[in-house]
């Protein structure tokens, strides 16, 4: 290689830096790298090699590190004195000496190798720096251009680089066709030893398996994008809803049946402040420009209490809510009662708007018309008065309306007092001391039979 030949070199090594933008001091150490390479391959595999890169005067150095000896028996690792003296006045015997190496004497073979060794160390930088790029923009959204289908995930351009948008990250009934526009947040960017690492995740899992069926020629990170994630329909408001930045109005939640229905609780820290009319915008053109963007994905805005029971009630909206009855504070089970015409509408097409309320409000939500409640009711009294029928002194009537009262378990009137029963009207003294005789018969003779 003459001065011409190492002087383009290093203008095409300042040409790399502005293109690729990667530093110039590690493609000088990465060039070194590959110049010891191929230098190695004339001189001898075990070979102590040093070359340096002078950017300044446009020159490379390169040497052949042997040690001074009076016979050489080894050539790749010892100097004749003679052949020293040679190349330098003065030289001490076992001393290190520097042979200089000539770049024009690399055969053609061992430049192929430092050529080839030089484009990995470049593919190796360029692909850090765009993990280092990428990696803090998660939770980002992107807009690029979609290139290709890979199997039935995505691949969309980024610029600079090729984003995965996977089959399970893409919204219902959505189609991407060739150099369309999509709009995506970036959830997950992984270097190429991360997915090969990744273990139990199952959306990792499946990140993976996209990556996998992606060109093995994949130069940069592995940058996963996903349309279904509730954090791109929080970056979307946030674009569209300044009062968030400004803390006047607060997001408390989200959920989503992707591409259909989502839930989205909201706040207001301003009494003056109505929370859902500001997310919507006027005339609605907040929330349009949101639902829009998300293929027509239906958007129900919940206004956020303080109260759980309120919280379950605005949940179950567009539906309106009669009552609400909680089975179980510790378990968060809680029944809803709507009107009977409003059923359908509560528990959505299967089963998605009840699924969502549950989900936003952290309880187990099950939803009854009024009717079908009554009906349960009547039935259960029913069940109770047929029980009661059989204990001695508890006739058909008697059983109605000890039910009506609140009085249809048996061992609860055996320990009764008859001045207690006789505050149901129609009731004396003498009958409730045979229901009472009675019941306490029909306790005693259950008990023996378990035993």
């Amino acid at each position: 290689m003459n001065e011409k030949q190492q002087r383009e070199m290093i203008m095409a090594l300042e040409a790399l830096e502005r293109e690729k933008n990667i530093k110039k001091e590690d493609i000088l150490l990465t060039i070194e790298e590959a110049l010891i390479s191929g230098l190695r391959k004339n001189v001898g595999k075990t070979a102590e090699i040093e070359a340096h890169i002078d950017t300044e005067k446009g020159k490379i150095k390169a040497y052949h590190i042997v040690k001074v000896v009076k016979k050489v028996e080894d050539e790749e690792t010892e100097i004749s004195l003679d052949e020293a003296l040679s190349i330098r006045k003065r030289v001490k015997m076992g001393e290190d000496f520097k042979r200089p190496l000539e770049i024009k004497d690399f055969s053609r073979i061992a430049a192929q190798i430092a050529k080839q060794v030089l484009i990995q160390k470049v593919r190796g930088i360029e692909r850090d720096n765009l993990y280092n790029e990428f990696k803090p923009r998660e939770g980002e959204v992107i807009t690029g251009l979609v290139r290709r289908y890979s199997d039935r995930d995505v691949v969309v351009d980024l610029g600079k680089a090729e984003a995965i948008l996977p089959y399970s990250e893409q919204l219902k009934r959505e189609r991407y066709p060739h150099n369309s526009r999509v709009k995506a947040i970036i959830v997950k960017v992984m270097s190429h030893t991360e997915i090969h690492e990744v273990k139990d995740d199952q959306q990792l899992i499946r990140f993976r398996s996209a990556a996998f069926k992606m060109d093995k020629g994949q130069k940069g990170p592995y940058i996963f994008l996903s349309r279904t994630s509730p954090d791109l329909l929080e970056e979307l408001f946030k674009v569209e809803v300044s009062e968030i930045a400004d803390g006047i109005i607060e997001l408390k939640g989200i959920e989503r049946d992707p591409g259909v229905r989502a839930k989205v609780m909201v706040k207001s820290n301003d009494s003056k402040i109505d929370p859902i009319g500001t997310w919507v915008g006027l005339r609605g053109t907040r929330i349009r420009a949101v639902t829009g963007e998300l293929n027509g994905e239906r958007i129900d805005l919940l206004k956020h209490s303080e109260d759980a029971a309120t919280n379950i009630i605005n949940a179950i909206s567009p539906a309106k809510a009669t009552s609400l009855k909680v089975i179980s504070y510790e378990e968060k089970k809680a029944l809803i009662i709507v009107p009977d015409d409003q059923l359908a509408i509560a528990i959505g097409k299967d089963w998605q708007n009840i699924k969502l309320a549950s989900r936003i409000t952290g309880w187990q939500l099950e939803v009854k018309g009024e009717n079908e409640l009554k009906e349960e009711g009547q039935q259960a009294s029913k069940e109770k008065s047929n029980v009661l029928s059989e204990v001695d002194g508890i006739g058909a009537k008697t059983a109605d309306l000890l039910v009506k009262a609140g009085m249809g378990d048996v061992e609860q009137i055996a320990g009764f007092s008859v001045d207690h029963l006789t505050t149901i009207q129609g009731l004396g003294a003498k009958t409730a001391e045979k229901i009472i005789e009675g019941a306490k018969k029909y306790v005693a003779d259950s008990k023996k039979a378990k035993k």
